[in-house]
């Protein structure tokens, strides 16, 4: 799994402090930039998440390319609404040989991961059959359309792919974009950075936070899991029951 920050918005701490300001200020936006200085901002900025006021939060985004995780985590990953994507496509890009992501519970037992690594390699080979033979079929009925011979191969193996990805499993790796402003980052946080999330998104999760605190260490102080950013734990009798621990992980990123 890699997780990068590739980009975000300029001065986000300041950004914000800004949008707030201006809700309560009749100065103009230049000169309120123009006086926030470091110290103000963090300052200001700790006000404004204490007290919960996220909507000017929405004025700053961050984007993340993700690579090496799987389309079970990719499926959870957009179901995040709030956010940007832009996903590897299995309809055109040619997944003959896929990469895969196998879980550690599974590498753990020897017996299971050699079923696991042959049953990915039985779906790979019959993934490239079933690619070839569609090829062959769709290529043969272009040219009896009057394509020419060159455009209906190509066009052919596309219009193949649509249709064997049917068979890829959700182990099979995926790359995404995800662009994700401020507010919406903390509800996931909250969820994925949880014990409770799924194994691999709360990877994914941890790994983004982390990213989020070098970057703007100010706005996202309290970002977290519920249990350390309201501070208490909403799952009930489903509780994993590590409240301080969980508290002293996330408590550690601060720190690298």
């Amino acid at each position: 799994m890699k997780v990068e920050l590739i980009a975000h918005t300029p001065e986000p701490e300041k950004t914000v402090a800004t949008a707030a300001k201006l809700c309560y200020s009749s100065s103009d936006i230049s000169s309120l930039r123009e006086g926030l200085t470091e110290d103000k901002t963090r300052s200001f900025i700790e006000m404004l998440v204490s007290i919960g006021h996220e909507s000017v939060m929405e004025h700053v985004s961050f984007t993340f390319g993700i690579e090496g995780i799987s389309r079970a985590c990719s499926h959870q990953l957009v179901r995040h609404r709030i956010a940007s994507y832009s996903q590897k496509s299995q309809r055109y890009v040619n997944e003959n040989g896929f990469e895969f992501i196998t879980p550690p519970s599974i590498a753990d037992i020897p017996e299971a991961k050699a079923e696991f690594d042959k049953t990915v390699a039985d779906i790979q080979k019959s993934y490239e059959k079933i690619a070839d033979l569609l090829t062959e079929k769709n290529k043969a009925q272009l040219i009896a359309e009057g394509v020419d011979e060159k455009t209906a191969a190509s066009k052919a193996r596309k219009l193949a792919n649509e249709d064997a990805r049917f068979l890829l499993p959700n182990a099979c790796e995926t790359k995404i974009i995800v662009t994700m402003n401020v507010r919406s980052l903390f509800n996931f946080f909250e969820h994925r950075c949880c014990n409770r999330a799924q194994w691999e998104i709360r990877a994914v999760a941890n790994e983004m936070l982390r990213l989020c605190l070098e970057a703007a260490p100010a706005i996202f102080a309290s970002a977290g899991p519920s249990c350390v950013a309201s501070g208490k734990c909403p799952e009930g009798k489903m509780t994993c029951g590590k409240m301080k621990e969980v508290r002293k992980y996330f408590e550690s990123f601060k720190k690298n």
